[in-house]
């Protein structure tokens, strides 16, 4: 990219004569005079990494950054310990990785891993903002330990996460990710594949890719079996390499099924269904009356008793039903759509926005089902609530809860079946 002449430069210029003027401010702490500051802050941190990177470094700064490393957000502990390696402070660099990796959450299952910031991060300054933060780890990691376990998972996270399908929050955001895959990728070596890959269903080899930098973003990556192609019993269904490259690979099975209990199944949104009779109980509370005096009152109170598959209840019994839902990453666009028991009714009637037990959505209460559309859901676990009263007597089945992204129908996920006897009362 073309600059001006010595505009560079002179950003140069006057980040150093601002590492010099903060230096001083620490050095004056001590000596007790003006101007002085007490610490090393999140803008020395990202200062002097920037000058690090262009071959100035200053180890007085080093030091106070390290000194004062438990006051800077987990963005900067990483920022600095970039530093740290490309001035060759090993010592530096494994504490600030131990300081960093306190906050790694990986998950196993899903293969991926991010920073979960500790609370009080303050989100709304530039340091505090969670897709960075990862990225910066990410740049730490790609010079690092590019091959380990944690940086592959945490490009997957990076991704799963785009706001927007083609982009983060902002273009700034959205710079660095690249950035930082392209350093994992030529860290990697994975810009450069020389490989054949084979599917292989059953013994016989099914289909074969030739994979080199010439083809990587273009080569046929789809094998699809359909219908009577999916014989019954078991298969082996095998995925092999020969040369050099990594391969990523995802499998999708749909299928209709005759079992009598559907179970749950999901990934990366789960859904778990409880059912609670709701029993009445006593409830009082004390209140002023119209004298000053106090006043005992009766106030709506239940005991909740959770109903496991096949339980029993009689009619004019009130159930809540409490969907939990567990995100592994941050989604838009959702709907969760729990049928209805034959022999119960929901007891609100009027579709609208409610509070739904913690997460805001949008509910419409239909014959068959209660759907909920949730406009956003964060990662972490999350419940939705409402009401059935149980009517008609006899045996039902409640069919599993399904949630589905709307503009990413692989994204998919349901609980199990609950099945309910419903008695006449007497």
């Amino acid at each position: 990219v073309p600059l001006v002449p010595g505009m560079l430069e002179r950003g140069i210029e006057w980040l150093e004569n601002y590492r010099r003027e903060q230096l001083v401010r620490l050095q004056n702490e001590a000596k007790g005079i003006e101007p002085r500051k007490k610490t090393a802050d999140d803008l020395d941190a990202l200062v002097h990494g920037i000058l690090v990177d262009e071959g100035s470094d200053s180890p007085e700064m080093a030091e106070f950054l390290y000194r004062d490393r438990n006051g800077l957000s987990v963005y900067s502990k990483a920022l600095f310990a970039l530093a740290c390696h490309r001035t060759g402070d090993a010592e530096k660099l494994a504490m600030l990785r131990r300081n960093i990796e306190q906050f790694l959450v990986q998950d196993a299952e899903n293969e991926t891993a991010y920073l979960k910031l500790p609370d009080g991060n303050a989100w709304w300054y530039w340091h505090g903002d969670e897709i960075e933060t990862d990225v910066a780890y990410l740049k730490l990691l790609a010079k690092v330990d590019p091959r380990g376990e944690t940086a592959p998972r945490l490009v997957k996270y990076l991704l799963n996460n785009r706001k927007h399908a083609t982009y983060w929050n902002s273009t700034r955001d959205t710079a660095y990710c690249i950035e930082a895959f392209a350093d994992y990728l030529k860290a990697t070596g994975e810009m450069k594949p020389d490989m054949t890959v084979e599917v292989v269903l059953d013994g016989e080899v099914r289909k074969s890719v030739k994979i080199d930098s010439t083809n990587l973003f273009t080569f046929d990556n789809r094998f699809v079996l359909e219908g009577d192609q999916v014989t019954d019993g078991a298969h082996r269904l095998e995925i092999r390499r020969s040369g050099d490259g990594p391969v990523y690979f995802n499998t999708y099975l749909e299928n209709f099924s005759l079992e009598d209990r559907i179970l749950a199944a999901g990934l990366e949104v789960k859904v778990q269904r409880r059912y609670w009779q709701l029993v009445p109980a006593r409830g009082e509370v004390e209140t002023t009356g119209d004298r000053g005096q106090i006043v005992t009152i009766g106030v709506e109170k239940f005991e909740r008793r959770e109903l496991t598959d096949l339980s029993q209840v009689v009619s004019g019994d009130l159930i809540e039903v409490e969907l939990i839902v567990d995100s592994k990453n941050d989604y838009e666009y959702l709907l969760f759509e729990d049928p209805k028991p034959a022999g119960c009714e929901a007891v609100e009637q009027l579709s609208g926005y409610a509070a739904g037990g913690g997460m805001g959505a949008y509910v419409e209460y239909r014959d068959e089902k209660v759907a909920f559309f949730v406009r956003r859901l964060e990662r972490g676990t999350h419940s939705l609530t409402y009401r059935l009263r149980a009517e008609i007597p006899g045996r039902f089945s409640a069919l599993p809860t399904q949630a589905s992204a709307m503009y990413a129908p692989e994204l998919r996920g349901n609980a199990d079946e609950l099945r309910l006897v419903i008695e006449d009362k007497e």
